[in-house]
């Protein structure tokens, strides 16, 4: 992300971290490494748990910012079409320029979801995702937006084997206390590709409304990445993320794991 007032490091590690939250977050509750989710739900009584990890590198006027994300999402299927998921982020910042270095590390703001796919026929599914995250980061070290957020999105997955397809539309209640906008918007597209049994190659290009308000230009996103299906019930994944407009970070890489149960 880009910030405003570059020549006071010492400020910018606040909108730094609270942006990485927003922007890296959903990547936790879709098909990681993917940022766009699928209509797809776990099923009645079954679970699965999701470890991943995101290094994001970024540099504007001298400034460079890196962030190490680690991620816990456990997904628990309440009945056949609708899942609770819960997400956990910890984060470690630093930004710093040829002068100063600032750092910050921690906890940050607990995200709950619900994801219930109200129409499935022919391949093709449709499924609605409201969310909120609870204010459980630091908001003094900016680990936290300091009030909980709210979001609603609307999903649309289709099957066309070895191909699926699948769109986000969005909408984020952004409260927070950083005086950030507070109404954002998401639109994303994503494709898998079967290329075995067992890999899968995925794409994935989005947009979101930029939460700085002297900023015109929104973050935008390309993605490509590998799941390898290791089993049933376990799946490992990795993937590289560009920035492709000035506000989004330039480059962003992705691991993980996905172990159901």
């Amino acid at each position: 992300m880009k910030f405003v007032h570059l020549s006071r490091i010492e400020n910018l590690s606040v909108p730094v971290v609270f942006c990485s939250i927003l922007f890296c977050s959903p990547s936790a509750y879709a098909a990681h490494p993917l940022i766009t989710d699928d209509a797809g739900t776990m099923g009645a009584g079954k679970a699965q748990l999701e470890l991943n990890g995101e290094y994001n590198h970024d540099k504007e006027e001298g400034v460079t910012t890196t962030t190490t994300q680690g991620n816990a999402t456990f997904t628990y299927g309440l009945n056949e079409s609708v899942d609770l998921v819960v997400g956990l982020p910890y984060l470690h910042v630093k930004t710093s320029d040829d002068a100063t270095s600032t750092t910050e590390n921690g906890f940050s703001d607990t995200a709950l979801e619900v994801k219930w796919r109200f129409y499935e026929h022919d391949d093709l599914s449709l499924a609605l995702k409201p969310g909120v995250t609870l204010p459980t980061g630091d908001e003094d070290k900016g680990l936290g937006a300091g009030k909980a957020t709210y979001s609603l999105f609307f999903i649309a997955s289709k099957e066309m084997d070895p191909w699926a397809f699948h769109l986000n539309l969005g909408y984020i209640r952004n409260e927070n206390t950083l005086d950030e906008e507070k109404n954002l918007w998401h639109a994303s597209i994503a494709s898998t590709y079967a290329l075995t049994e067992n890999l899968k190659a995925v794409a994935n290009l989005g947009i979101e409304s930029n939460p700085e308000k002297l900023v015109d230009t929104d973050p935008a996103f390309l993605l490509g990445g590998l799941i390898y299906s290791v089993s049933d019930k376990l799946d490992l994944d990795c993937g590289l993320k560009y920035g492709l407009t000035g506000a989004e970070t330039d480059y962003t890489v992705l691991a993980g794991l996905t172990w159901k149960f």
